[in-house]
């Protein structure tokens, strides 16, 4: 910007010295002393601050000494109380969560057990398998029904014959020569029971005079044979269905 002869502005001192101050121009030995000058007060403040509280509790009186402390010491004790709440809650928690976890174990444990008992799980374990081959159509329902009593009598836990789950409510019935209706389900001969259980309990009660084995091989062309196993499987699964009335009692 020039005046009307078109000679520069010329700058007051006042300009020129603002000019020379800003944007300021700071070298790196600059900034280290700045940075030097700057720890050194906020050092000096902190030792006034301390010397100041030292100063203050040389020059208190025996009394508020007295009361320092006793503040001190409550809150301290607040503290461990607040600590002690805390351990506390954390071992409720924690025995908490150990018994949901014992109980969900007994819970699937329990679910275990009734499902065998249902029907509707497999089962493995050792046992028997009575098979009864019948080419002339002599085993007729009821007597299917008698061996399966039989070995429920002999601690039987999980019965197959041939592909059908047997439960409490299994029912027989008779068809063809050589086939049985077994809840609902149509088996020919030869009848294969798989049987989980004690497997030398099963086998003596099959076997004991006047019993199953004795009472098949009677009939014409019959044959029952029993072969103990250490280790068997219940595949056969009972469909679970919803009761249409019946509700739990508990609330």
């Amino acid at each position: 910007m020039s005046d009307q002869a078109g000679q520069p502005d010329r700058l007051t001192g006042r300009q020129r010295l603002a000019a020379a101050l800003w944007p300021p121009r700071l070298s790196r030995p600059q900034i280290v002393v700045a940075l030097l000058l700057f720890s050194l007060g906020l050092g000096l403040a902190i030792q006034v601050r301390s010397t100041n509280t030292e100063s203050q509790l040389r020059g208190a009186r025996q009394e508020d000494l007295v009361r320092v402390l006793d503040e001190v010491d409550a809150k301290q004790q607040r503290l461990q109380d607040d600590r002690q709440q805390l351990q506390e809650s954390l071992t409720t928690l924690q025995n908490s969560s150990q018994q949901a976890a014992e109980a969900q174990k007994q819970t699937r444990i329990k679910e275990q057990q009734l499902g065998v008992l249902a029907g509707t799980v497999a089962a493995t374990g050792p046992g028997i398998v009575l098979t009864v081959n019948d080419p002339d159509g002599k085993v007729q329902a009821d007597m299917l029904l008698n061996t399966l009593e039989e070995l429920r009598a002999a601690g039987a836990e999980a019965v197959q014959i041939n592909d059908v789950r047997v439960v409490a409510g299994t029912w027989f019935s008779d068809a063809d020569p050589g086939t049985v209706v077994t809840g609902g389900t149509k088996i020919t001969q030869p009848y294969r029971f798989t049987v989980i259980g004690n497997s030398h309990d099963l086998d003596v009660a099959l076997g004991i005079p006047g019993g199953v084995v004795q009472s098949v091989d009677k009939l014409q062309g019959a044959k029952a044979t029993v072969s103990e196993q250490k280790s068997l499987s219940v595949t056969a699964l009972i469909p679970l269905s919803a009761p249409g009335y019946a509700h739990s009692a508990q609330p």
